[in-house]
Parts: C-alpha cells; sequence; structure tokens
C-alpha cells in the first residue's frame, strides 16, 4: 500500500478523549523507545509527523494519524522505561490495556521489538 497522505488528528491523554470509532485502526505497541514513532514517520516519509525523542516516555497520549483519509494509524505509549511517576506509568498501563481490549475500530496490533533487550 502507498501511503498518499498523512496527517496528525487527535492527541488523547484519557479515554474520554479518545475519538468516535469509525475508521480502521492499527495501533503501534512496544516499549519506550523502541522506535514507535520513528516508524511511523518512515512509513509515511516524514521526519516529524509523529514527535520522536531520545529520551524514553515522550509519547504520553494515545496520538491518531488519519493515513489516506482512509484509516487510523494508531502510536501508543510505550512500556518500561519511561521516566515517570509509578502512578502515571499505572495510568498509562489502564489507558492502553481499555484501548486494545474495547476498541471496536481496532483491527490490528503492530508489536515492535528491540532485540536488544530481553521481554518484559
Amino acid at each position: 500500500m502507498k501511503i498518499e497522505s498523512a496527517a496528525f488528528t487527535i492527541s488523547a491523554f484519557n479515554k474520554e478523549q479518545l475519538p468516535a470509532a469509525g475508521l480502521p485502526e492499527i495501533a503501534m505497541a512496544g516499549r519506550s523507545n523502541v522506535g514507535k514513532s520513528s516508524l511511523i514517520n518512515k512509513m509515511v516519509g516524514r521526519k516529524n509527523l509523529a514527535r520522536t525523542s531520545s529520551t524514553p516516555g515522550k509519547t504520553q497520549s494515545i496520538n491518531f494519524y488519519l493515513i489516506n483519509e482512509a484509516w487510523n494509524l494508531v502510536d501508543l505509549p510505550g512500556y518500561g522505561y519511561a521516566k515517570v511517576a509509578k502512578s502515571q506509568r499505572a495510568f498509562w498501563g489502564k489507558l492502553i490495556e481499555g484501548y486494545l481490549t474495547k476498541r471496536s475500530a481496532l483491527r490490528g496490533v503492530v508489536h515492535l521489538v528491540d532485540i536488544r533487550h530481553p521481554p518484559m
């Protein structure tokens, strides 16, 4: 599939901010700093569509990108190394789990794995 257009649409910091389920969604999941946002940028051929950083935990919301005006690519917060309070990590965990288990528009998940680190 050729990606002709890509646009950031919304960041959801809690379940109430999630957009109404409509278009199909593919989510990117993985540990903090595994390269989820970088892969999104490569896929769409843009350097700065998805925010990237060398500091783990920069993606702190569920970010939606409209692809070809037909489906959403969803960048999930990473798990593992984020330098935030345990309570914040627990909140992200519940947010991500709720999204992955209850989102009716979710059609698939791409789980990125960094072979330099053992599984969690």
